[in-house]
């Protein structure tokens, strides 16, 4: 927040008596927003999960097209993780909650995580 002082003249008295003049300070804030934190959603490897399940998820979930979703399923099988996305935190808690429960109504073991970028 910024305070920006502003001076108010004002009257004081009354009743015959005479006025005095005086200042007084009145404080205005302007608030300063800050961007939120960005979080990684995260796909893990496991040796279990159908790599066509795994294209499923990307493009349902995560807007993937097609070539981007096989691209990142095959960064995952070859790496142990890949990354599906940045977003706020309550976006990326979302996601993942629903990949997990996609996941588990499937009987996959599939994990979905997120971390601080």
């Amino acid at each position: 927040m910024i305070a920006r002082p502003i001076l108010m003249q004002n009257e004081k008295g009354g009743d015959g008596e005479n006025a005095n003049r005086g200042t007084s300070v009145i404080t205005r804030t302007k608030p300063k927003t800050k961007k939120p934190n960005l979080y990684r959603v995260l796909l893990l490897n496991d040796d279990y999960t159908p790599m066509e399940f795994v294209i499923h998820i990307l493009e349902r979930f995560f807007q993937k097209d097609r070539e981007a979703a096989t691209r990142i399923m095959l960064h995952v099988h070859n790496h142990g993780v890949g990354e599906c996305g940045i977003y706020t935190y309550e976006v990326a808690e979302t996601k993942v909650s629903q990949v997990m429960d996609f996941a588990r109504q499937h009987q996959h073991p599939l994990q979905c995580v997120m971390e601080k970028k």
